[in-house]
């Protein structure tokens, strides 16, 4: 025999020799994480499944909603709208111009009318000498067609000298009247025809 002692009894013995203890310890060490890694990997994939399907619905959500937006959008209506408003824009644009310019000219016309009152109240209520001087020597016809021509009223003369046609304007609405005076009226029918007119 090629051994001194039975083969059994060396496998025996060695098998005692062998301390397969801390091997098995590290081998359950490795078990329990590999347990935990994957009760963590578990948990992982389904907040991830989780979140996948709520980023489904919200996507499927926005999705009609698009779709609606986009079957009730009409662009021609669009169109127009934009075209309407323009159209507003510049109406309202053209009148605050208009309104600024007859603001800018009846600012012009107060400070003319206060410089004028101005005068008059210097005058005061007779006027000054020059004035009653220039009234006593000025005919009574003309200061009459001085009043009318601050009204606004012209009297044309007809070849004989007498006044038959007055040419009225109104200078607020932009009108001009051509009144020819017959004596078939009153002058009272005629004042109110001219006051009418102003």
């Amino acid at each position: 025999m090629l051994l001194d002692e039975d083969p059994a009894t060396l496998i025996h013995h060695t098998i005692g020799n062998f301390n397969i203890y801390p091997d098995k310890v590290a081998i359950g060490r490795i078990n329990e994480s590999l347990s935990t890694l994957q009760q963590a990997r578990d948990l992982r994939i389904r907040e991830s499944e989780n979140a996948l399907r709520k980023l489904s619905r919200n996507l499927q959500t926005l999705a009609s909603q698009h779709s609606e937006t986009i079957a009730s959008h009409n662009s021609t209506d669009h169109a127009s709208q934009i075209v309407e408003l323009d159209t507003q824009k510049f109406r309202v644009a053209k009148a605050a111009s208009d309104l600024e310019i007859e603001g800018e000219r009846l600012e012009q016309e107060l400070d003319s009318l206060k410089s004028c009152l101005q005068q008059l109240d210097l005058q005061g209520v007779e006027g000054d000498d020059a004035m009653k001087a220039k009234q006593e020597a000025e005919d009574p016809t003309l200061l009459k067609l001085k009043v009318y021509r601050c009204l606004g009223i012209d009297a044309d003369p007809d070849p004989t000298g007498s006044y038959n046609k007055a040419t009225i304007r109104n200078a607020q609405r932009g009108d001009v009247h051509v009144v020819n005076i017959d004596t078939k009226f009153s002058k009272f029918f005629y004042a109110n025809y001219l006051w009418q007119a102003l």
